[in-house]
């Protein structure tokens, strides 16, 4: 039967592995090729090939026709449950935020190459923001998106504007990749990102990323233009730090816990 104690480690390794295998295609946009893995993994091809087998099989994985890994489909359920419990979790953070500016909060992760809005907390305004959980949107034109590419570097912001696209929504809507990543440049000296309109007509957004999260995070702040001025940024964005740096502290403790 050989060693249980090696059968363990070695069960505990490959799991390792599938996951990190997982992440890879994740920030490959959600494909790879078996050498693209291997150099990006330092795994041989062969381990590589037998679990990413084993991911094709569960539904996790697929193999495209021109022989490169492609999240699988399975993966969808196991992430809308996730950032429905993640959403769900934070929103007492959400709330605080609510409780200091007023506004509608809302709490965002990085999902492959787009925004997905996993929890929000109404604003208390009779005229207030909506933008409903599960919703996804492109991350160059919003305040939440702005803040989660700001962490990343630039090579990997242009591969994900690529893949995008820079649609134009309004007006002030960026479309061109040099424009947008002197602003993320911008964004890392000041601590906070902006949409001024630039994925609805007339409303303001402001957003901070989180330190820690499931994968890249950021709340924020929506309300209309009259409201959202220069001088109430002043009062809004520490109250986004704060909450930030408590929801991260959080995350980090029970990542700890573990």
């Amino acid at each position: 039967m050989g060693d249980p104690t090696r059968r363990a480690t070695n069960s505990v390794q490959s799991i390792e592995r599938a996951f990190s295998l997982l992440e890879l295609l994740a920030t490959g946009g959600g494909a790879r090729s078996l050498s693209e893995l291997s150099a990006a993994s330092g795994l041989a091809p062969a381990t590589i090939h037998r679990l990413m087998g084993t991911l094709i099989e569960r539904g996790y994985v697929r193999r495209a026709s021109d022989r490169r890994y492609l999240l699988g489909p399975r993966l969808i359920a196991l992430g809308d449950q996730a950032s429905r419990a993640f959403g769900t979790w934070a929103t007492q953070h959400l709330r605080e935020l609510v409780e200091l500016t007023g506004e509608t909060a809302n709490l965002a992760v990085l999902e492959g190459d787009l925004v997905l809005y996993v929890a929000q907390a109404p604003g208390k305004h009779a005229m207030r923001m909506f933008t409903e959980p599960g919703r996804r949107v492109e991350p160059h034109c919003t305040a939440v998106g702005k803040a989660m590419l700001a962490r990343l570097d630039d090579p990997t912001v242009r591969a994900i504007l690529e893949r995008t696209g820079m649609a134009r929504h309004t007006a002030t809507t960026l479309t061109k990749p040099n424009a947008l990543l002197a602003q993320l440049a911008k964004i890392r000296e000041q601590g906070y990102a902006l949409d001024d309109g630039e994925q609805e007509v007339g409303v303001r957004c402001v957003a901070v990323a989180l330190d820690q999260g499931p994968s890249l995070t950021a709340i924020s702040v929506s309300g209309p233009l009259a409201r959202l001025t220069d001088q109430a940024l002043k009062m809004i964005v520490p109250a986004l730090s704060q909450v930030a740096k408590s929801l991260s502290a959080e995350l980090d403790s029970t990542d700890r816990a573990r």
